[in-house]
Parts: C-alpha cells; structure tokens; sequence
C-alpha cells in the first residue's frame, strides 16, 4: 500500500513543478494577476495533497 502512495505523491509532485513553472511562464510574460492566484492556489493545494500522501506512506510503511 506504501507504494501505491509513493508513486501518487511522485505524481502530484511533477504536478507542483508544472504548475509552478507555468505560473512563473505567466509573470515573465507579464499575464494576468488572476491567472498568477488561480495557479499559486492550484500549487498550495497540489503540496497540500502531496504532503499527505506523503505522510501516509511512511505511515503505512511503518505498521
């Protein structure tokens, strides 16, 4: 059961870097202000998720 969250947090990790990078894509170009909060929320939830997939990981690798 580890694994399986093991490789949804990986998932939801690369998932933070693409919204990251796309958010730091739509500064230097100078995009929308709403567009810059939609994708740093979009980012806060997605380590959110990551940190608790990550949390029951250990947690299932240590029973």
């Amino acid at each position: 059961m580890a694994t399986v969250f093991n490789v949804l947090a990986v998932l939801v990790m690369a998932a933070v870097v693409v919204v990251l990078v796309r958010g730091l894509i739509n500064m230097m170009r100078g995009g929308d202000g709403v567009t810059s909060n939609k994708l740093m929320q979009a980012r806060v939830l997605l380590q959110f998720v990551a940190l608790v997939l990550i949390m029951l990981a250990v947690w299932f690798t240590r029973k």
